[in-house]
């Protein structure tokens, strides 16, 4: 009797088309906000923090942006990992050409970079999908993927090759580098993420995410009734290389505090890949969803097998999860296509009308 929409009136198209249109859930994400930014730092341990929640703050925003491209306009893109490093390496060139500026504005101004080059390797995505697009993309994380390890200037001529992340302040707080505490990299982290998710989410329920959704439904059809598929697609590219360079930003200076570039390979594509489509394609929840999943499967592996007696080896947790990732991927693919966040939905609504049968 807790989730019911009995009684609560829509008096404008707004408020009939809000993202949250039911007063509980809006109250959900106002508890899920306040235990993010109050109860969490309360009670967290640094290893929670760093190990676990930062991490997932970052693979879900990573998810985000390739769930704008794959999810909500249909593009299969394969190289998510290269454009995060796009985003890493461009934050390190910028904050050490100019280390006056604060640093949170370099790691955003690092996804205009990524967003760039995203949309130059986009633009077969006009004469080609599907499969021919996205080895298009897996062509783009290979090239990219040597740029990263044979040209010096983009690691300063390290003569390790490796990004080596600076102290950096914040109101004169330290947010990067070894003087920088957990507590303070995963409120910088987690504010990025709430507020880019929020962008995202006015983003797709607007007038450029139905744009997007048609494009994916019959390209050809978004055509005839006035879309222009080039602009639309670009901007699709551009926007999920946007979000996965600041993850990975995010990831080499807020967690990570270094990076070598093999941390872009293509593995890191299909890892964000998996989330997308076990969380659930075109849904910013089924991302953090996906994201809070896949990662923390191993760290939760390594906890409970010990607890019930069965040590694991920690290449043995890593084959496990491999075979439980790959286990779900084709359950959900073959009973739920869309996703945890389908399920998600299908259990509100048997809330909204129980005891009633759905």
């Amino acid at each position: 009797m807790l989730y019911r929409e009995a009684g609560q009136y829509k008096t404008s198209y707004a408020a009939d088309e809000a993202v949250f249109a039911l007063r509980e859930d809006r109250i959900g994400l106002i508890v899920v906000l306040f235990v993010a930014f109050v109860v969490v730092p309360l009670t967290s341990h640094d290893f929670m923090l760093q190990a676990v929640l930062i991490p997932f703050l970052v693979f879900s925003l990573a998810a985000i942006g390739l769930n704008i491209l794959t999810g909500y306009t249909g593009l299969i893109s394969l190289g998510t990992g290269a454009f995060m490093g796009v985003g890493a390496y461009a934050c390190y060139k910028l904050t050490t050409l100019f280390p006056s500026v604060n640093i949170i504005v370099w790691v955003i101004a690092s996804g205009f970079f990524s967003a760039a080059v995203g949309v130059l390797f986009g633009l077969p995505s006009l004469r080609i999908k599907g499969f021919y697009l996205a080895v298009a993309t897996l062509a783009a994380q290979f090239f990219l993927s040597w740029c990263f390890i044979r040209v010096p200037w983009l690691y300063n001529n390290n003569i390790s090759g490796a990004i080596e992340v600076p102290t950096r302040t914040l109101f004169g707080v330290p947010v990067t580098g070894a003087t920088a505490t957990s507590l303070t990299r995963y409120f910088v982290v987690l504010t990025i993420v709430v507020a880019m998710t929020w962008f995202a989410s006015n983003l797709v329920h607007g007038r450029i995410g139905r744009m997007w959704m048609a494009v994916r439904d019959m390209d050809l059809a978004a055509e005839l009734i006035g879309i222009r598929l080039l602009p639309t697609k670009l901007l699709a590219f551009a926007i999920s290389s946007f979000y996965c360079g600041v993850a990975g930003a995010l990831m080499v200076f807020l967690w990570y505090g270094g990076a070598e570039s093999a941390v872009f390979d293509v593995n890191q594509s299909f890892f964000i890949l998996f989330m997308v489509i076990v969380g659930g394609l075109g849904s910013l929840t089924g991302s953090f969803f996906g994201a809070a999943l896949i990662f923390i499967l191993p760290i939760a592996l390594r906890v409970v097998a010990p607890a019930l007696g069965l040590p694991l080896h920690p290449s043995t947790v890593e084959q496990l999860q491999y075979v439980i990732v790959g286990a779900l991927i084709i359950f959900f693919l073959i009973v739920e296509p869309n996703g945890l966040a389908r399920l998600w939905q299908i259990g509100k609504q048997k809330l909204r009308v129980w005891p009633f049968p759905y």
